[in-house]
């Protein structure tokens, strides 16, 4: 993760696979547990599954919190794996 772009939104690293899942997860619901409702993908590169089951973790997490995470410029590449899964009712994908 690096640093917040504007305030509610984080900026997702260029790489979220199986290797990085546990500290992109712990980073996104540190943000989302400090109001952040938008996640900007823009810089997402490399990827695999294990990035929907941590967004899907940081959906859960805001809507604890009685809210619901955007996520915005998402790689088409995510956005098509998401439907694959059947999870991308759960996520609100943003252009």
């Amino acid at each position: 993760m690096s640093t917040q772009a504007a305030s509610g939104r984080f900026q997702m690293a260029a790489t979220l696979t199986h290797d990085s899942a546990k500290a992109a997860l712990d980073a996104g619901l540190s943000r989302i547990a400090a109001g952040a409702t938008e996640v900007d993908c823009a810089s997402l590169t490399h990827f695999d599954s294990s990035a929907l089951a941590v967004m899907l973790a940081w959906q859960r997490a805001a809507t604890a919190r009685g809210a619901a995470l955007n996520v915005v410029n998402a790689p088409s590449g995510l956005a098509s794996l998401a439907q694959a899964y059947g999870v991308d009712t759960l996520l609100t994908f943003r252009h």
